[in-house]
C-alpha cells in the first residue's frame, strides 16, 4: 500500500517511508502454520487447502510460546475467520508446553556482581557417584562457588555445545539421553552420566545386534515356555510404546520399556533356531520402536539385518494378538485387603478352582486359621480377597 508506505515526514516534510518492521517475532510468525497449507499461490495469504489441513493436531512450545506465540496465533486465526479467509477459529487441537534444560552454575562473587564461568573454564572434582563436588577455575587454579541449576542461558554461562557431545558420543547419545531424562513437559537435568548411560546403551544394543542380526524365521509351533514368554514381552513392549508416544507422549517411558525389552531378550538362555529367531524379531522390533529416536544406529542395524525396505520407509510394528495371550497369569492373594501370597492360575480358569488355590495356600491358611471366612472376592486376572473374621 503505497499510499500508505510513503508519507511525508512529521517534521520536515520530506518524501519519507514509514518503519513497518514493529511487531516482535512471536506476533510476525502468528499464521505461518497456515501460510505452509499454501505457500505456491501468490494471490491470496490463504486458499481451501489451509481448511483442509488445519487446525494442527498438536502444537508443541516452551513457556514463552504458550504465553505470547499462542495468544497472538489464537488472535490472527480468529481474526483470518473473521475475514472469510479460513473457516477454522482455533490454530491448534492440542498443546503441550514443553520443559526448560536446566544445568548447574558456577560464579565468583565480587564487589556485589557475580561473574558466571562456563563448564569448559572449569574443573572439577567429582564423588563416587560422579556429582560434582568441588570446582576451580583452570586458568588460576583457583575455586568458584558451586550455583543452583538454572535454566541455560548467555547469562548464566551454563550452556552446553552439543557439538562437544556429538563429537564425543555420537548424535543418537545425545537424542537419546534428551527424551530419556524427563518427560517432555518437565524440566531436564543436564547430566554428565545420563549421557554416559545412553552411551552404554547404545553400545550394548549394538552388541546385541551384532550377534543377533541373522537368524532365520521360526517355526512358532515350537516354541518354549522361555520362548513365548520373550514373545510376549516383544508384543506387550509394541502396546505400551504405541500408548507411551501415540497418547501420552511420555518418550522416557516408551525408551525404558524398549530397555527392559533388551534385557529380557538378553537372559534368554539356548542356541535353538527358533530361540534365535525370537531374538532377531525383539532386535528389529526394537530398531523401528527405536527408529525415530535414535536413527542412525537404528538404520545402521536394519540394514546390517539384510533389509531390502529403507528403515525410514518400514511400516510401524503391529502387536500380534496371539502373542500377547498369557500361559497363566500370577494372581495377588489377599487376607482383609493385606497381601499374604501369589498364585498362577490359567486365564480360563474357573472362580472356585481360583478360590480353592488361595484357600489352599501354605501362608494364606497360616493367616486364616482358627478365623472365619466371610467371602472370597476375586477380581479377574489380578487378585483374590479373602474377608475373614475372628
Amino acid at each position: 500500500m503505497d499510499d500508505f508506505l510513503y508519507a511525508p515526514h512529521p517534521e520536515t516534510g520530506l518524501p519519507s517511508r514509514r518503519e513497518t518492521d514493529t511487531f516482535d517475532t512471536f506476533f510476525e510468525s502468528s499464521w505461518y502454520f497456515a501460510r505452509f497449507c499454501c505457500t505456491d499461490n501468490h494471490n491470496a495469504m490463504l486458499d481451501e487447502r489451509a481448511d483442509h489441513w488445519l487446525p494442527v493436531d498438536q502444537y508443541v512450545g516452551g513457556i514463552e510460546h504458550a504465553v505470547l506465540h499462542l495468544l497472538y496465533s489464537r488472535f490472527f486465526q480468529k481474526l483470518m475467520r473473521d475475514l472469510g479467509l479460513t473457516c477454522h477459529g482455533e490454530p491448534f487441537k492440542n498443546l503441550l508446553t514443553q520443559g526448560m534444560v536446566v544445568a548447574e552454575t558456577f560464579y565468583r562473587e565480587e564487589g556485589g556482581r557475580r561473574t558466571y564461568y562456563n563448564f569448559k573454564e572449569l574443573e572439577f572434582e567429582r564423588d563416587d557417584k560422579g556429582r560434582i563436588i568441588a570446582a576451580r577455575l583452570s586458568s588460576d587454579k583457583l575455586p568458584v562457588t558451586i550455583g543452583k541449576r538454572e535454566k541455560m542461558s548467555k547469562s548464566k554461562n551454563n550452556g552446553i555445545d552439543p557439538q562437544d557431545i556429538i563429537d564425543k558420543y555420537g548424535a543418537d547419545t545425545v537424542r537419546l539421553f534428551i527424551m530419556f531424562a524427563a518427560p517432555p513437559d518437565q524440566s531436564l537435568e543436564w547430566s554428565d552420566s545420563g549421557i554416559e548411560g545412553a552411551y552404554r546403551f547404545l553400545k550394548r544394543l549394538w552388541k546385541y545386534a551384532r550377534n543377533n542380526c541373522r537368524a532365520a524365521p521360526a517355526d512358532a509351533t515350537a516354541y518354549t515356555g522361555e520362548q513365548r514368554d520373550a514373545r510376549r514381552k516383544i508384543h506387550q513392549t509394541i502396546v505400551k510404546v504405541n500408548d507411551d508416544i501415540g497418547r501420552r507422549y511420555t518418550f522416557n517411558t516408551a525408551i525404558a520399556a524398549v530397555m527392559e525389552l533388551l534385557n529380557v531378550l538378553s537372559r534368554m538362555n539356548g542356541q535353538s533356531a527358533n530361540a534365535a529367531a525370537v531374538r532377531r524379531e525383539g532386535l528389529e522390533v526394537m530398531v523401528l520402536l527405536l527408529s525415530p529416536i535414535i536413527p542412525h544406529i537404528t538404520d545402521a542395524i536394519w540394514r546390517a539385518m539384510g533389509k531390502e525396505t529403507a528403515l525410514i520407509d518400514a511400516g510401524w510394528p503391529q502387536a500380534d494378538e496371539d502373542a500377547l495371550v498369557e500361559d497363566e497369569l500370577q494372581l495377588v492373594v489377599q487376607v482383609n485387603g493385606k497381601k499374604r501370597a501369589q498364585i498362577f492360575a490359567a486365564p480360563d480358569a474357573s472362580e472356585e478352582s481360583i478360590k480353592s488355590d488361595a484357600l489352599g495356600n501354605e501362608n494364606v491358611k497360616r493367616h486364616i486359621s482358627g478365623k472365619t471366612v466371610a467371602k472370597v472376592i476375586i477380581v479377574p486376572q489380578r487378585l483374590v480377597n479373602i474377608v475373614v473374621h475372628g
